[in-house]
């Protein structure tokens, strides 16, 4: 799976891919993340990518050219699934969209700054619009960090213990269980006995009450 990321600022990007399973994803060439400087991109002499918005207001808005540029020379060397904006105002993001798009081949993504990027590249280019939460950050950056880490770690062959997905939180739309290790007792503080009892059915159907209990306290919009 192939992740192209047109940012601005693309040294905001080098350690939240340069580590842990990201990293190992990359290593076992089960992912490949090519970020790229919109600033390569502009035809001023400046290099400036931002210009003022017109019918006035504050704040700059991010040009055209530049992201066409990019685009059109990505899309000359391949096909892309999904041309996805970074956007307070997308669909915000779940398990299930991370699971639909860990399915796909290659993606670009558009990390935005500023006001905003101009319109018409949300109109011409982008198949999909993604927030990560209802709240505005500085860039699209993050934003885009944790869209590719909540995919990548999906794919096949990416985790030691691939059945650990499939088990995490929102995958079943249920929050996950509490989870115990060693000691058993720990100054006064016990594991529950039925993690211990050996019993596998009984442990599970253990796990399912809590993740039950744990999502109606913590978010009963999911039981809805």
């Amino acid at each position: 799976m192939r992740f192209d990321i047109i940012t601005v600022l693309p040294s905001l990007l080098d350690s939240p891919f340069a580590h842990s399973i990201l990293l190992r994803a990359q290593k076992k060439g089960l992912a490949e993340i090519h970020v790229h400087n919109l600033r390569e991109y502009s035809t001023h002499k400046q290099k400036s990518v931002d210009d003022y918005q017109y019918g006035g207001g504050s704040g700059m808005v991010m040009s055209i050219e530049p992201f066409a540029n990019c685009i059109e020379k990505l899309k000359s060397e391949r096909e892309y699934d999904e041309v996805i904006f970074l956007t307070p105002d997308g669909e915000t993001l779940k398990q299930t969209i991370a699971n639909e798009l860990s399915s796909k081949g290659n993606i670009i993504l558009l990390c935005g700054h500023y006001k905003g990027i101009d319109q018409r590249i949300r109109d011409i280019y982008v198949t999909r619009e993604i927030s990560i939460g209802d709240y505005v950050l500085s860039g699209g950056e993050l934003p885009a960090a944790v869209l590719v880490d909540s995919v990548v770690r999906l794919l096949p062959g990416v985790l030691n213990d691939e059945t650990s997905a499939l088990s995490d939180s929102f995958q079943g739309e249920l929050l996950d269980a509490p989870v115990y290790t060693r000691p058993a007792d720990w100054n006064g503080h016990k594991v529950p006995d039925v993690l211990l009892s050996g019993n596998q059915a009984v442990i599970e159907n253990w796990r399912h009450d809590q993740a039950l209990e744990r999502t109606q306290k913590r978010r009963p919009d999911l039981l809805r």
